[in-house]
């Protein structure tokens, strides 16, 4: 399963901030656990085509390859700090994926 989260951050939180924060604490912590196979944080450049606005600035793209692990492994205390820590500077919305069939395998 992927997991993609589309945010922008809370009025009064610094792009530095967050970002800084991303990358020394939510990234090393969220690809070290066992559940996870890969994870990614984007930032929005624009959008392609017309000039307009884009809905949101950041993406991540989680890599979730045990489920089950995954619930077990976000129910952990340390990762219920992280996870309120990153709810206090994004609002966000989480989309759970899964591919299309390829061609034949349906």
């Amino acid at each position: 399963m992927r997991l993609i989260a589309l945010f922008n951050l809370k009025p009064g939180i610094r792009e530095s901030d967050y970002e800084a924060w991303a990358r020394g604490t939510d990234i090393p912590t969220v690809r070290a656990l066992g559940s996870i196979g890969g994870f990614s944080v984007h930032r929005v450049t624009g959008v392609l085509g017309p000039p307009a606005p884009a809905p949101y600035r950041y993406v991540e793209i989680i890599d979730i390859t045990d489920r089950d692990g995954f619930t077990r492994d976000v129910a952990t205390a340390a990762m219920q700090e992280i996870a309120a820590e990153f709810q206090a500077m994004a609002d966000v919305v989480f989309l759970t994926t899964e591919p299309l069939p390829e061609t034949g395998q349906e």
